[in-house]
Formats: structure tokens, sequence, C-alpha cells
């Protein structure tokens, strides 16, 4: 049986790939920041789920917050502090606590883990098509979404024979993070007529995870956007 980690785990497409490896009968792992939620969440998931706490803009903690850990097969990290901050209105705070989390934290979680990595594990972090088309309020997350691809390279190499690969979604249009939202224009911008959906960014990841062969990519996941 297979131990997979979901960092981020908690809610969104955390939660949603994190439960396709639940319902395959693998050992599942989640994480987020409140241990309460995370315990609450892996409870409904199933009985081979377990929540805990992990604070990826807290790096110093994260190996003792993974301690428990005993195997990995799959590492998943999708955690990040994405709140919109421009150069004008520049939130100093805020930019340390996204940085952080997603290079600092994305790092020091892999480094943690890495000793309990089985001889075929491999890892899939979380970037976003803001890294190639950014938008107003996107300085932050574009500029960590970029560092994503260094990241992965370098790792690549660190890790090796571990595989890693940066996976980095456009619009998921039946994430609940849009629920209500009016998405329209972004349709219009997307070649195959509407939004990706969470199965399809579940199925891609789920591929870096199995494919020997890929290591040190970014795969984009996007309708067509960068076409466009």
């Amino acid at each position: 049986m297979s131990t997979s980690v979901f960092i981020g785990g908690t809610a969104g497409l955390g939660r949603f790939m994190a439960q396709r490896h639940a319902d395959r009968g693998n050992t599942v792992i989640i994480a987020g920041r409140d241990a309460a939620r995370a315990e609450a969440v892996a409870k409904e998931m199933g009985a081979d789920v377990t929540g805990i706490a992990v604070d990826l803009a807290r790096p110093s903690t994260i190996a003792g917050s993974l301690a428990a850990i005993e195997r990995v097969d799959h590492l998943v990290v999708t955690g990040a502090f994405q709140k919109p901050n421009t150069l004008q209105d520049f939130n100093i705070d805020e930019a340390v606590t996204a940085v952080t989390t997603k290079l600092v934290g994305y790092t020091e979680a892999i480094r943690a883990l890495r000793d309990r990595f089985s001889p075929e594990a491999s890892v899939v972090v979380f970037g976003g098509l803001a890294k190639e088309r950014p938008y107003p309020g996107s300085t932050v997350i574009t500029t960590f979404n970029s560092a994503v691809t260094g990241l992965i390279k370098t790792l690549a190499v660190e890790l090796a024979p571990h595989r890693i690969n940066a996976l980095h979604p456009a619009l998921v249009g039946n994430s609940p993070r849009w629920e209500g939202t009016d998405l329209g224009h972004m349709v219009a911008k997307t070649p195959i007529g509407r939004l990706i959906t969470m199965d399809e960014v579940a199925d891609a990841t789920d591929f870096l995870l199995r494919n020997g062969a890929m290591n040190g990519h970014d795969l984009y996941v996007d309708g067509g956007v960068l076409a466009h």
C-alpha cells in the first residue's frame, strides 16, 4: 500500500487530489496550518487518512511537524499564501509570508521528508499560470511561481534518483475557491471553450507522480491559454 502526503491537502485542489488517493486505498496524510481542521477533514475523508498541522510559513517548525510520517511514496505540495499584492500598495509582511511559504517552506518540507522516501517516491509541487501571465496584483504571486521552476531544477539534481516536477494550472473552473464567481472573461481566453477542471489537474498530477521519465519539468495545465 502506498503512502501519499498532501501538504495543503485540507481544502480545494489539495483535498480533491488527496481524496482520490484515499479512494484508491492508499494511506493518505493531509497537512494544513490548523491541526483541528486537518483532523476533522481527515475524518471526513476516510479511515486511512490522517490530518496533521504543518505551517509552511514557519520553516523552522516543519521538520518537527512531519516527524511522525514513516514513509513517503507520493508527495504533493500545494499550500500557498496568495493574497494580491501590487507594487504601489506593497505589503512587505504579506510578501515575506508568501515567498517563505512557497520557496523556503516547500524546500524544507521536501528536505525533512527525504530520508523517508521509498525507492520509487516522487514529488509534485504547485506553481500557477501567473508565472507566464501576470495580472494586476500578481507581483509576488508571479515572482514566486516563476521561482518554482528554478527550485525543481536544482532539486531534481539534489534529490536524485528521486524525481520532482512542477504543475502550473490555469484557473480551475470548478474549484470551491471560485464558486459563485462570474468567470466568463476567462472562458473567453481559453481555446477549449471552457475552464479546466479539478479532475484534469488531478490526472496531470498523477501522471507526474507515476511517469519515471518526468523529472525537473514544468507542466502547464491550461486548456491552451498560453497559446491564445
